[in-house]
């Protein structure tokens, strides 16, 4: 790999750790609109192996074969790269997005609704043509879910290491399933403001907690979802487009507190600037990542053509 396109990778991970960190976007989704979606999957999927056969093979004195194999299957030049950019991503985002969302709540929200609501083509696009009707009846009944959950009022809880542990294992779901944001999820159980304020004064009892709950699951879930993606492609990519469109909800910029949403208000103007800056940013790493694609997919043929001819 070029290494261009390792650089290429740490931008892509400095944006999916700043999704993360802001309630209503999806880490998932950048990870679906930068082309680096499915070998995440397959990488998070080899490791969880890889955990699970050093437990069982190396006290039974099988030894590490399988593991190491698992090990070899990931693809470290695109997870390496995306971790040195999703940690300090995630860092700045929760330093300088919080106050953005705290004193500028509605143009925030406009900015990441057309960010979303672009990124909403990429699982639509994968799924391919013709959509079967079950395909379309997927994607309906996802985005009703996704809207309600995204319509539930803020809880309020107690963050004790249990329920840091739990809330952990299910937002961490978000960070590979597009459409689903983790942040927005501890939002609504009340654990967002105390998770970024660990985050921001290093508190690492809690995050030792919370980083245990996210291995949980991921070991839980992750196995999960490719096998849903390598049998069921096409109706997983439905209702991952469909999750998309209903968590728009959260995003809709004149809402009040308790999540109800109202017609268009004030600073329309500004919240519409933003809203087509986010529309037009995602469009333009979507265009890029296919001309990347094409232009791949094309210097490919092009080398299976001539090897015939240089033997």
């Amino acid at each position: 790999m070029a290494w261009g396109e390792r650089i290429g990778h740490v931008f892509r991970g400095a944006a999916i750790g700043v999704a993360e960190a802001v309630p209503g976007v999806s880490g998932g989704t950048i990870a679906l609109v930068t082309g680096v979606y499915e070998r995440v999957i397959a990488s998070a999927g080899h490791l969880v192996n890889a955990v699970r056969f050093a437990a069982s093979d190396v006290p039974r004195g099988r030894g590490w074969t399988r593991t190491s194999q698992q090990f070899r299957q990931v693809h470290w030049e695109v997870v390496i790269p995306l971790l040195l950019g999703m940690v300090p991503g995630l860092l700045i985002a929760a330093k300088l997005l919080e106050p953005l969302l705290h004193d500028y709540p509605e143009q925030t929200r406009g900015l990441f609704l057309g960010l979303v609501l672009a990124s909403v083509l990429v699982p639509i696009s994968m799924v391919g043509k013709p959509w079967r009707g079950k395909e379309v009846a997927a994607l309906v009944v996802s985005a009703v879910a996704a809207f309600v959950l995204t319509g539930l009022p803020q809880a309020t809880v107690t963050p004790n290491p249990l329920i840091v542990l739990v809330a952990a294992a299910v937002a961490v779901c978000a960070l590979v399933l597009p459409g689903v944001s983790g942040s927005f999820l501890l939002l609504t159980v009340g654990l967002y403001e105390p998770t970024i304020n660990a985050v921001n004064d290093r508190d690492f009892g809690y995050l030792a907690v919370f980083a245990a709950g996210m291995v949980i699951g991921l070991a839980l879930f992750v196995k999960l979802l490719q096998w849903l993606l390598e049998k069921h492609r096409r109706m997983t990519l439905a209702v991952m487009a469909g999750i998309i469109v209903g968590s728009l909800r959260a995003l809709w910029p004149w809402q009040s507190e308790d999540r109800s949403m109202h017609a268009p208000g004030d600073n329309l103007v500004s919240i519409l600037a933003l809203f087509l800056l986010g529309v037009a940013l995602v469009s333009a790493m979507i265009i890029a990542e296919r001309r990347r694609l094409r232009r791949a997919a094309r210097d490919l043929t092009e080398e299976t053509y001539e090897s015939p001819h240089v033997r």
